[in-house]
């Protein structure tokens, strides 16, 4: 049998890149960033070991992929972060940060490598311009209802990512506990402003 038909019979998909790449997702929840390899993610799409190099340069741009993929879904988690919330939304996306760190620790690792970087991949731009625009729109809706305090919301934001960040990479770096991280994350958000505490009462989150 040639490759090509080998290739046929265990395939069934009908959108190969979008298989390698959640293949590689699979791949990545249970064994971590380092240890994803293109070979282990084409047998697991069920095709030949140089199938996804006709989709992805080189193992990078695969990862870059789901890096991709995994932001669209991170976007998703935070909007539903955002969904009935009486108070700050801003806390809610934050708390939200947290929950997906620590839910997704090899996720959190491959975007930390693609976004929280010196350079981002090109092709993440669009997307990561849409999620900081989305934090941006929760901050200025924040400050205008009066539960964050009046400032630059590229400022506020930024602050936002480093206190979210910081404390899900401390919590998965094992220097505090992850059986409370949410009270740790809590208590941390409550710096944003006077009225936060108070959102987050009202909102039960």
């Amino acid at each position: 049998m040639t490759r090509k038909a080998t290739e046929r019979a265990g395939y069934h998909h009908g959108d190969l890149p979008a298989a390698l790449v959640e293949a590689a997702i699979e791949l990545l929840d249970e064994r971590g960033m380092e240890r994803v390899t293109v070979r282990e993610v084409a047998r697991r799409a069920g095709v030949s070991p140089g199938a996804p190099f006709r989709h992805f340069a080189d193992r990078q741009a695969l990862m870059t992929a789901v890096a991709d993929r995994v932001l669209a879904e991170f976007e998703e988690w935070q909007t539903g972060q955002l969904t009935d919330v009486e108070g700050s939304l801003m806390y809610a996306l934050g708390l939200g940060f947290v929950r997906f760190a620590i839910r997704h620790p090899h996720r959190f690792e491959l975007v930390k490598s693609r976004v929280f970087s010196r350079s981002r991949p090109t092709e993440l731009h669009q997307r990561l311009s849409d999620i900081e625009q989305g934090l941006t729109d929760v901050i200025v809706a924040d400050q205008e209802s009066g539960v964050l305090r009046p400032g630059d919301p590229a400022a506020v934001g930024l602050a936002g990512q480093v206190v979210v960040y910081g404390l899900s990479q401390m919590i998965l770096d094992g220097y505090l506990p992850p059986e409370k991280a949410e009270e740790l994350a809590a208590q941390v958000l409550e710096t944003f402003g006077a009225g936060i505490a108070n959102a987050r009462d009202s909102s039960g989150r």
